[in-house]
C-alpha cells in the first residue's frame, strides 16, 4: 500500500550569498553573517484562486563593523524559498524602489534576488516586506501543491539566515477546513474567531530545520460517475465520486477499477462476494493511518486518497473479497489483497513503484518486528508497525503462494468461501467425496487458515506460521497440532477404507488437541481389535460383517464401536467353542441326548447371523449349540436312566397288577363255596358285606350295620 505522502526536501539555505562593498574600493567580503534575517512568515490558503499566498516580514541587520578606512554596508541578498514561488514583490517604508526577482529555479527551490533599493550600513537594521504566491499549477494528484476547494495540501518552511534564529510561522485556512499535519512538528490547529483555521509556531530557535507538510479538506462539490463491469455472469456497477474539480481522478480510478475487479476474480477463482456493487469516494486518506485506501465491507464503500497510486486501487479493490467474511484475521486479508494486487498489475499495465516491492523486511523496520496475530485494528499501532506489519504480511503471503500455488489457493478460498473445514473425510475409489462437506462456523482464523493451507500445499506451512505468524504464546499450541497432525495421519492410513468418525476431526479442526488424542487413542484400539476380528474370523471361517466398520464411523465417539467389537469377540469365541464340542463319534448315550436339540442348526444359524452384522443372536446361536454338543452325552445318560426307571416302574405295575388280579380271582371263588347257593357269588352285594367298613346299602341308599346281612 502507498504512502500518503512522499518525503519532501527542506531548504537548507537562506538569505546567503549577500555582499559588502567598502566606499570607494572595490573589495568584495562575503557578508554571512554579517548580514542576519528574522522572518515572520505568513501563509494565506486562498483556494478560490488555487494558491498559497506567502508574506514574508523581514528584518534585516548589518552585523558588520566599520573600520578607519572601511565602511560596510549590504544593497542587496539572496534568499531561498519554495519550489514553485512566483510573482515575487519586495516591499519597505523607506526611499528608493526595492525589487524581488527570480534569480535561479529547480524543483527543490527557488531563488529569489533582493534588491533593497538602498544601502543597509553598518550596524543597523532595516524592515521588509516580501509576497510571493505559490500557486498550484495541475499535474500529477501526488504534486507537492494541492490547493482547491476540496482539498489543500502544501510544504511550510520557515525563512532566516543561517543560524540565526528568532523566526516564527503562521498559517490561515478559510473556514470550513479540517486541517491535519501530516508530517513535521506544528502545533494544532485553532478556530479564531471568524472561523478561520489558525496554525503557529513560537519562536524557533533553528528556523532553517523546520518544516511541515500540511493536509486540509472540505465539503465540497463531488462529481459522481457510474462505471458498469462484469465479473463472471454478474454485472457490477460502480459509483465513483471525486471532488468537481477532481475529475481526473475519477476517470482514473473508475476505469482502473472497472477492468480489475474481472481479473482479480478470475486469479482468486471466486465468484463477485456481493450483493450489490461498489463506491470508491476520493479522500485525503486520513481515516486509514497514513495509508490511502480503507474497503469498508458493510457498506461496500471504499475510500482512496487522492494521490494514492494505481496498486492503492487495487488493493483496495482486492478487498472485495479478502475481508472479513472470507479471512477473519487482518493480517491475512490485508496479506492477500496485497498479493492479489501485485499479482494483477502487469495484466492491468500498473506498474509497481519503485523499491515497493521487497523481498526482505527493510533493515529500518527491523526494531517495530512483531508476531502478525499481535497485529491490533486499523489505527491502534503506531506507523513503524503498521509498516512492518503491511511490509510482512505481504511477504509471507508471498511465500505461501510460491509453496500453494495459484490453484491450491483458489481450492483455500473456495473452502474458505463455502464454510468447508479441514480434515474432510477420504474421497471414494472413483474420487468422488464420501460425504457432504463438512462446514464450520464462521470465517477461518489463523489457525484454520493454516489447516486449509496445509491441505492444499506439498509441504507443511508450519514453519511459516512459527516464523510470521505466532506469538510467543502460540507456540505450545502449534507443538501440540505438529504431534496430533501426525498422530491423525498415521491413524488414518491404519484405518484405510475406513472413516474416522467426524468428532475426530471436529477437534482436529477447533485445535482440541486434548479431544482428538483421547478419540484417536481409541480409533487405536477398535483398529487393533478389527484386526483380531479379521484374524478370528479367517481362522473360523467366519465372513467379517461390516457392523463394526458402520459403529467405527458413527459420531458417537466409538461407545457403540468398543460394544460391537467386543460383542463380535465373543461371537467369535462361543463359534470356536461350538464346533470344538462337535463331536468326531457318537453313542448311543450321545444320541439320546441330542434329541430335541439341533446343534448343527444353531451352528450354522450363527455363521449366517455373523455374516449379517447381527452379532447378539450369533453369540446365543454358537453358545445354543456349543451347550448341545457338550453336555450331550451326560443329557443322553440321564436320559436312559429315566427311561429305564420309567420301564422298571412300568413293569412293577404291571406285576402288582396281576397279582392283585389273582387274589381278586380266590376270593371270589372262596364265597362261592361258603355260601352253598350258586347264585351267591353272582350277587356283588356279597362282597360288600364281607368289607369291615361301614358301607352304604347300594340298593336303598340307607345305612347297613358292620357284618348285617341284607335282607
Amino acid at each position: 500500500m502507498s504512502r500518503l505522502f512522499a518525503a519532501l526536501v527542506l531548504a537548507v539555505a537562506a538569505a546567503t550569498g549577500l555582499v559588502a562593498s567598502p566606499v570607494g574600493t572595490s573589495e568584495v567580503r562575503a557578508a554571512a553573517p554579517g548580514l542576519t534575517i528574522v522572518t515572520d512568515a505568513r501563509y494565506d490558503v486562498q483556494p478560490e484562486a488555487h494558491r498559497v499566498r506567502v508574506t514574508l516580514d523581514m528584518v534585516m541587520t548589518n552585523r558588520l563593523s566599520d573600520t578607519k578606512t572601511q565602511r560596510y554596508y549590504f544593497d542587496h541578498a539572496f534568499l531561498s524559498v519554495l519550489p514553485g514561488a512566483s510573482a515575487p514583490k519586495l516591499t519597505w517604508s523607506g526611499s528608493g524602489a526595492p525589487k524581488a526577482t527570480v534569480s535561479k529555479a529547480t524543483s527543490a527551490v527557488t531563488n529569489l534576488r533582493l534588491d533593497f533599493g538602498a544601502r543597509l550600513y553598518s550596524g543597523k537594521s532595516a524592515t521588509y516586506r516580501l509576497v510571493f504566491d505559490i500557486v498550484d499549477g495541475g499535474g500529477k494528484a501526488s504534486r507537492q501543491f494541492r490547493i482547491g476547494d476540496s482539498l489543500v495540501s502544501f510544504p511550510v518552511w520557515a525563512f532566516a539566515s543561517d543560524s540565526t534564529s528568532g523566526s516564527t510561522v503562521r498559517v490561515v485556512f478559510p473556514a470550513g477546513y479540517q486541517v491535519q499535519v501530516a508530517s513535521g512538528d506544528l502545533p494544532a490547529p485553532t478556530i479564531a474567531a471568524d472561523g478561520t483555521v489558525v496554525l503557529q509556531t513560537g519562536s524557533l530557535k533553528t528556523p532553517l530545520t523546520f518544516f511541515a507538510h500540511l493536509v486540509a479538506d472540505r465539503q465540497g462539490a463531488a462529481a459522481d460517475t457510474t462505471v458498469a463491469t462484469m465479473v463472471g455472469d454478474t454485472p457490477v456497477a460502480l459509483t465513483v465520486s471525486s471532488w468537481a474539480e477532481d475529475a481526473a481522478w475519477g476517470v482514473r480510478v473508475g476505469d482502473l477499477a472497472g477492468r480489475a475487479l474481472p481479473v482479480l476474480a478470475e486469479r482468486i477463482g471466486l465468484a463477485w462476494p456481493r450483493p450489490g456493487g461498489l463506491t470508491i469516494r476520493e479522500t485525503v486518506g486520513r481515516s486509514s493511518g497514513g495509508y490511502a485506501g480503507l474497503f469498508d465491507p458493510a457498506t461496500g464503500r471504499i475510500d482512496v486518497a487522492y494521490d494514492a497510486s494505481d496498486e492503492v486501487v487495487l488493493h483496495e479493490a482486492a478487498h472485495s473479497w479478502f475481508n472479513g467474511s472470507l479471512l477473519a484475521d487482518r493480517w491475512a486479508a490485508e496479506a492477500f489483497a496485497s498479493y492479489y494486487a501485485r499479482t494483477v498489475a502487469p495484466d492491468l499495465k500498473v506498474a509497481i513503484e519503485p523499491g515497493a516491492d521487497p523481498d526482505t523486511i527493510p533493515a529500518s523496520l527491523e526494531a517495530a518486528r512483531i508476531p502478525l496475530n499481535a497485529w491490533g485494528a486499523l489505527g491502534d499501532g503506531a506507523r513503524p508497525t503498521e509498516d512492518y506489519a503491511y511490509a510482512a504480511s505481504l511477504i509471507l503471503a508471498r511465500v505461501i503462494g510460491q509453496r500453494v500455488g495459484d490453484s491450491g489457493l483458489r481450492a483455500v478460498w473456495a473452502d474458505a468461501a463455502t464454510g468447508t473445514g479441514a480434515y474432510q473425510p477420504p474421497a471414494g475409489a472413483d474420487g468422488s467425496p464420501a460425504t457432504a462437506p463438512e462446514t464450520v462456523d464462521g470465517p477461518p482464523d489463523w489457525r484454520g487458515l493454516l489447516d486449509l493451507l496445509d491441505e492444499h500445499a506439498t509441504t507443511s506451512l508450519d514453519d511459516l506460521w512459527r516464523s510470521w505468524v505466532a506469538r510467543p504464546e502460540d507456540l505450545a499450541l502449534l507443538d501440540a497440532r505438529r504431534a496430533a497432525r501426525a498422530r491423525y495421519a498415521a491413524t488414518v492410513a491404519r484405518a484405510g477404507e475406513w472413516q474416522l468418525p467426524r468428532p475426530v476431526r471436529d477437534a482436529m479442526r477447533a485445535w482440541r488437541f486434548d479431544d482428538a488424542n483421547r478419540l484417536l487413542t481409541d480409533a487405536g484400539t477398535i483398529l487393533a481389535e478389527r484386526t483380531d476380528i479379521a484374524a478370528g474370523a479367517a481362522a473360523s471361517g467366519l465372513t467379517v460383517p461390516h457392523t463394526l466398520q458402520t459403529a467405527f464411523q458413527s459420531p458417537d465417539g466409538f461407545a457403540t464401536a468398543t460394544q460391537e467389537a467386543q460383542t463380535e469377540l465373543e461371537a467369535i469365541a462361543r463359534y470356536d467353542a461350538a464346533v470344538a464340542a462337535r463331536p468326531v463319534r457318537t453313542d448311543m448315550f450321545f444320541d439320546v441326548g441330542l434329541w430335541g436339540t439341533s446343534p448343527q442348526a444353531d451352528l450354522e444359524a450363527a455363521r449366517t447371523q455373523f455374516a449379517s452384522g447381527d452379532t447378539a443372536a450369533a453369540v446365543v446361536s454358537a453358545g445354543n449349540a456349543a451347550s448341545a454338543w457338550t453336555n450331550a452325552a451326560g443329557v443322553g445318560r440321564g436320559r436312559l436312566a429315566s427311561l429305564g426307571v420309567l420301564l422298571l416302574a412300568v413293569l412293577l405295575a404291571i406285576v402288582l397288577g396281576g397279582i392283585r388280579y389273582r387274589g381278586r380271582r380266590r376270593a371270589r371263588r372262596s364265597t362261592m363255596t361258603a355260601g352253598g347257593s350258586g347264585f351267591a357269588a353272582a350277587d356283588p352285594y356279597a362282597t360288600l358285606a364281607a368289607t369291615p367298613d361301614r358301607v352304604d346299602d347300594i340298593r336303598t341308599g340307607e345305612p347297613g350295620a358292620r357284618g348285617a346281612e341284607p335282607d
